[in-house]
């Protein structure tokens, strides 16, 4: 098939350090280039995706829905694709909604259901469907168009598993520093239960103050602070935890690092929020926790756990393989159903 993907024009594909959706895309069409598919990217400029796929960068790294989707509607006239697959914004696609070409739009956060029905109004019969990262995101538009849950993915074979760690091993925490990732109740966690805490991710400006007063007080020995992580050092620090701690406070669309950490064989511990319930399987892959004193208890019993059962959940519903085949499956079924 002809495929185009377009992502948002803020972040690189791949991406140097933060950028979770933008690994997804980058694994993605390696996977379709692997499978003989003809691939279009467009992206933010400094992107550098498999040299075997076609790359048009966005003319500015900044929002501009007139000129992005000029661009992807040029883009599209020119090569005729069989699909266009977009993880950027739904407006982007809004010249190509009345045409017969299949679309698909891919929702990573909360989607905008009032953008959602007009978009359903103004596109072909049966030409326009969703997706969510999670249950819990496609379930929100389930009532208002036609949406498929794809889970996202990791390159299965970047994370080595670890099936043995020391008693001693340290805590891990990974995402943007800011007070709805919990950080805070991470450190809470590892003084609680006496274990050491490692955090790694990037401090956005407007988040500086939240790690002034609730995380820098807390460094010392035992809980320490690394700063953003790239590949290879992630694939270390995950790899060599007791167990990934996800205290977050709101409701997370899907959590890529779970299942980078899963995929090491580390098991994660989160909070019952958002999509953590259907990534980790309780009491077999991680805990799903209600509060602060079930996070303290499964640290405590984080050991009973098997670090395979945690790898073979990564390689069966989050690998690379899965969530192409997935995408795949549904691109051709469009067809199908626009053929018909």
């Amino acid at each position: 098939m002809k495929i185009l993907i377009t992502a948002d024009p803020y972040i690189p594909v791949p991406p140097k350090l933060y950028g979770g959706i933008e690994r997804v895309l980058d694994m993605l069409i390696n996977e379709y280039v692997k499978s003989g598919h003809e691939v279009t990217l467009i992206a933010h400029p400094d992107s550098i995706p498999n040299p075997s796929s076609r790359f048009i960068p966005y003319q500015s790294k900044e929002e501009s829905i007139l000129k992005n989707s000029f661009l992807i509607a040029k883009t599209h006239f020119k090569y005729k694709f069989d699909v266009i697959h977009s993880f950027s914004r739904l407006l982007y696609l809004l010249p190509l909604l009345p045409l017969s070409v299949p679309k698909i739009m891919s929702y990573q956060r909360e989607p905008t259901i009032s953008q959602i029905k007009k978009s359903v109004l103004l596109a072909k019969k049966n030409s326009l469907v969703f997706t969510g990262c999670s249950n819990y995101i496609s379930n929100q538009i389930k009532p208002f168009a036609t949406s498929y849950t794809v889970y996202n993915g990791v390159p299965i074979d970047l994370f080595k598993f670890n099936d043995t760690v020391h008693q001693d091993a340290p805590l891990v925490f990974l995402g943007r520093i800011e007070e709805i990732k919990g950080t805070h109740i991470a450190i809470e966690l590892a003084l609680k239960t006496n274990n050491k805490l490692i955090i790694a991710g990037n401090i956005p400006t407007e988040y500086q103050a939240y790690f002034d007063e609730k995380v820098k007080p807390f460094l010392n020995e035992q809980i320490q602070y690394i700063g953003p992580v790239n590949d290879v050092q992630k694939n270390i620090l995950l790899q060599n935890a007791k167990a990934f701690l996800m205290p977050i406070l709101w409701n997370e669309p899907f959590g890529i690092v779970m299942a980078e950490a899963l995929a090491c064989g580390t098991p994660v511990i989160g909070f019952n929020r958002g999509s953590v319930p259907e990534v980790v399987e309780n009491a077999k892959t991680g805990f799903v926790c209600n509060d602060v004193n079930e996070m303290i208890d499964a640290i405590n019993k984080v050991h009973t756990l098997s670090r395979l059962n945690a790898r073979e959940a990564a390689v069966s519903r989050f690998s690379d393989k899965v969530i192409s085949t997935n995408y795949l499956e549904l691109y051709k079924s469009l067809k199908h159903d626009l053929s018909i």
